[in-house]
């Protein structure tokens, strides 16, 4: 399927990109977001949270891998990073097959454990500000939120 690429100038744009798209997600969605350290990754999740509505801080995961919050619906907020070199499976299956929404970050540390259908996010620094943002979807359903939001 098709890439959609969008920029962002501004640490509010990017929030607000996440959170036009989380206008389109539905229950049981993944999304993973892959990006180096400093690109972006926590700001685009903060503003997908606050587009499923919800109202607490978000921050990363790091420390507990897996942070859960209540909005909208529930959303999922996963950090892999320090999975790197395990094959520790802490009940991902659990979370997908939920009626939420996850999200996460530096998921190739756990590609073994993601399911087919997901909206992979690939987030580039340009600048201290600007940021390339990569849509690539692997269903209908996400092809049509990428369309949707590069409208």
């Amino acid at each position: 399927m098709q890439a959609y690429i969008i920029e962002t100038n501004t640490e509010a744009e990017t929030k607000q990109l996440a959170y036009q798209l989380a206008q389109g997600l539905t229950p049981g969605d993944v999304l993973t977001l892959e990006g180096d350290l400093g690109a972006g990754k926590t700001t685009f999740t903060k503003g997908l949270g606050a587009g499923l509505g919800v109202q607490r801080v978000i921050n990363s995961p790091t420390f507990t891998i897996v942070k859960e919050y209540m909005g909208d619906v529930p959303f999922y907020h996963m950090d892999a990073y320090r999975l790197e070199d395990s094959d520790e499976d802490i009940g991902f299956a659990e979370y997908f097959q939920q009626h939420g929404i996850t999200v996460i970050e530096w998921a190739h540390f756990i590609a073994d454990y993601l399911p087919a259908d997901r909206l992979n996010i690939e987030i580039t620094r340009i600048d201290d500000n600007r940021r390339q943002i990569k849509f690539q979807p692997t269903n209908a359903h996400f092809e049509k939120v990428c369309k949707e939001l590069k409208a």
